[in-house]
């Protein structure tokens, strides 16, 4: 695993490994026990140009590449994934701070992304369509965007940076993806690793490791790619779709949530209480699927705030590498901070804290609130970490009210022991996502995957890596001879 952290701490452009030019250096730490990892050179404004102009200059010839051929790449990144998992697994909880289970679940995810990418290569179709002028044929073809920026989060980097890269590259495009400077490698150099031992020809991906600080919007100004694919906040990625509207560009945002997870009163209390802990603490709360408020029926809410609270007290905290901590560190201080400050907030607001867990350097232990006022802005923004909010409702209709009071539409769920009922609720939710009798935190390769409101613009997975990252070009064939009026 080390080797990892000191063969692949560089840029990735045109297919070579090399060191960046900027004028300082991403210092690379383990978040758990602030073991320095790497030190990397940032890449510059020139670096980034260098990156799009060979990814520009390769994609031609791949998009002209046999489509079982350009399929052959990902089958080989599949096995080479499945043979280094160990290594990837201790990359995961070193740089992010991911426990055995998160890598697990990560790792799980990331084949199966990789399984879709073989068959996507072959998804693009073209269609015949008639015209109302006699004698001619209309086709129109599927082809690749051309070259695709990707912007990677912290807290699935493996998956979230393959997800998008990996269907770019199948479809017959180039890609220059940037990771979370908070995970260079896992987030980046290691993706390119792997489709470089692949055998994906150099140029197609290229990796910069970099801040605004130093390039400034070149990563997102720059003419070469169509299409920029960001996952990240939805501060962040307001930015990001000014720029790409501003230069013609499409872009593809997949951002925060204020998911909530709804308890109604005919619900299995025991499992919903399962779900709900996943659904908050999987992954230390540093996922933007994680189910941020817990709404319950007030019919069960004391039953289910009992369960609850218990179960989340028996979670482990502690180092991610032991089997059994379930709660790691969160990636870096300035994220400890904040979700500490968010449960002083809350309790000066008036809200009882069932759980107040402390803090002890990136180790944030669970906290469990209830009785915020309902004005209260934390209910109806995102908390990024292992802080529960526990919200009681009477009735369905106020569940419903509750539920779409925030600004964020990503995924939810409802527990109830009535199937059609669920759905009901679940349709009358402005949400990308929502799932009935389980957990807030789902992703599948083939189905459509996104937000509505602040969580996000376009969908990723199955046929929707079509919308994302192709694009369609008509042509029209005149087989007889058209009438002109002059």
């Amino acid at each position: 695993m080390s080797s990892y952290f000191t063969d692949l701490a560089q840029q990735y452009i045109d297919g070579e490994w090399r060191p960046g030019t900027g004028s300082w250096d991403i210092i690379d730490f383990n978040p758990y026990d602030n073991e320095k990892l790497a030190s990397i050179t940032t890449a510059t404004v020139d670096e980034v140009d260098a990156a799009y102009r060979a990814a520009e200059r390769a994609q031609k010839q791949w998009a002209a590449t046999n489509p079982y051929a350009r399929r052959a790449v990902f089958e080989k990144a599949l096995r080479l994934v499945e043979e280094r998992e160990a290594e990837i697994s201790e990359a995961i909880a070193a740089e992010l701070g991911g426990t055995r289970l998160k890598a697990g679940f990560e790792l799980h995810l990331a084949k199966e992304f990789l399984r879709e990418a073989i068959h996507l290569a072959l998804r693009p179709e073209g269609r015949i369509l008639p015209s109302p002028v006699d004698g001619k044929e209309n086709r129109v073809y599927r082809v690749p965007v051309g070259v695709v920026g990707v912007i990677s989060p912290f807290n699935f980097p493996f998956l979230l940076s393959l997800k998008s890269v990996a269907p770019a590259l199948a479809l017959g495009n180039a890609v220059v993806l940037k990771p979370h400077q908070n995970t260079p490698v896992v987030g980046g150099t290691l993706v390119a690793k792997i489709l470089e031992d692949a055998g994906l020809p150099g140029g197609l991906l290229n990796v910069v490791i970099t801040d605004i600080a130093e390039i400034g919007d070149a990563f997102l100004e720059h003419p070469v790619p169509k299409v920029i694919s960001f996952t990240g906040s939805d501060q962040v990625g307001r930015h990001v779709a000014t720029v790409c509207a501003a230069h013609f560009k499409r872009s593809v945002l997949e951002l925060g949530g204020n998911s909530a997870l709804v308890v109604l009163d005919d619900a299995d209390v025991d499992y919903a209480v399962d779900a709900a802990v996943f659904s908050r603490y999987v992954h230390q709360g540093q996922v933007c699927m994680a189910a941020n408020r817990i709404l319950v029926d007030r019919s069960v809410a004391d039953e289910f705030t009992e369960k609850f609270v218990a179960k989340v007290r028996a979670l482990k905290v502690g180092d991610p590498r032991d089997p059994s901590t379930v709660i790691g560190p969160v990636i870096n201080s300035s994220q400890a901070d904040a979700l500490s400050a968010v449960v002083e907030q809350a309790v000066a607001e008036g809200a009882t804290a069932l759980l107040h867990g402390s803090t002890t350097d990136n180790l944030v232990e669970p906290s469990v609130l209830t009785g915020l006022p309902a004005d209260s802005a934390l209910l109806r923004q995102e908390v990024f970490g292992p802080v529960a909010l526990l919200v009681p409702f009477d009735g369905e209709d106020e569940a419903l009210r509750l539920v779409n009071d925030t600004p964020y539409g990503l995924s939810g769920a409802v527990h109830t022991g009535d199937i059609e009922r669920g759905v009901r609720f679940a349709r009358q939710v402005d949400t990308g996502m929502f799932h009935v009798n389980d957990g807030t935190v789902h992703d599948e390769p083939i189905v459509p995957f996104g937000g509505e409101k602040h969580s996000g613009i376009g969908r990723l997975n199955g046929h929707t890596m079509l919308d994302a990252f192709t694009t369609q070009k008509w042509i029209s064939v005149q087989h007889g001879r058209s009438g002109f009026p002059f």
